[in-house]
């Protein structure tokens, strides 16, 4: 209903051609994604945000999964605040969620999964690297599952440092372009975690599950390539 009655929709790169077909065909519509070497600044964004929000009475910033997990969408309310402009919140499922519950995996289980981590496999340059070792050392001793964003790009650190304190057969999920049409999927093992990327094709954007609630898709991926055989 949003989209529908919206006089601008200031939308990422990521979202869905299906979704920006609600627009209604009068709106203008801002593409303001992010793209490798190519990005707009989070600055500019603001601005443009809090520029068309006082021109016009109507505005949809549509944002992928949810805004508030390592979406920016708090940078960009609290700035829309501060300007004086109204915000109101539609809540969305973060992909990392949808990513492995539309598997028909849990995230959480009694007896294999006692909590989640959400944790970007993404540095801000010049940031401090994410202790993969102590992540996992933390997964293994307390019975997490381990949910990263944005860790394609970082998948040897992200196996090689989650090797050193979890057992080398923990389930992995991986999946680009989560719930999309042409989503790709790959269920594996954590020692085979980048091996089995690099010859699938699977790259950014993807999420990357690690723990051993993931072991009915693994066990499922392990039929399916017997019976391909």
């Amino acid at each position: 209903e949003a989209l529908q009655t919206a006089d601008v929709v200031v939308h990422d790169r990521l979202v869905d051609e299906k979704i920006l077909s609600l627009v209604h065909p009068d709106a203008e519509l801002i593409d303001v994604g992010k793209k490798p070497g190519t990005s707009h600044s989070q600055a500019l964004i603001n601005d443009i945000l809090i520029s068309v929000g006082r021109t016009h009475g109507n505005v949809v910033r549509l944002k992928g999964g949810d805004p508030f997990v390592f979406g920016r969408g708090a940078e960009e309310l609290i700035a829309l605040r501060e300007a004086g402009i109204e915000v109101d919140v539609i809540n969305g499922i973060t992909s990392g969620l949808a990513a492995v519950t539309q598997l028909g995996c849990p995230l959480t289980h009694r007896q294999h999964a006692q909590g989640v981590v959400l944790v970007t496999g993404h540095q801000k340059p010049g940031g401090e690297s994410t202790d993969w070792v102590a992540l996992g050392r933390s997964a293994q001793s307390c019975n997490l599952t381990l949910v990263i964003y944005m860790g394609a790009g970082a998948a040897q650190d992200i196996q090689s440092g989650l090797l050193q304190a979890m057992d080398a057969s923990t389930p992995v999920a991986l999946v680009q372009h989560a719930t999309l049409s042409h989503q790709k999927t790959l269920v594996t093992t954590l020692a085979h975690m980048v091996q089995d990327m690099r010859s699938n094709g699977l790259g950014s954007p993807c999420i990357i599950a690690v723990g051993q609630v993931l072991e009915s898709a693994l066990a499922a991926a392990h039929d399916l390539a017997q019976s391909n055989e």
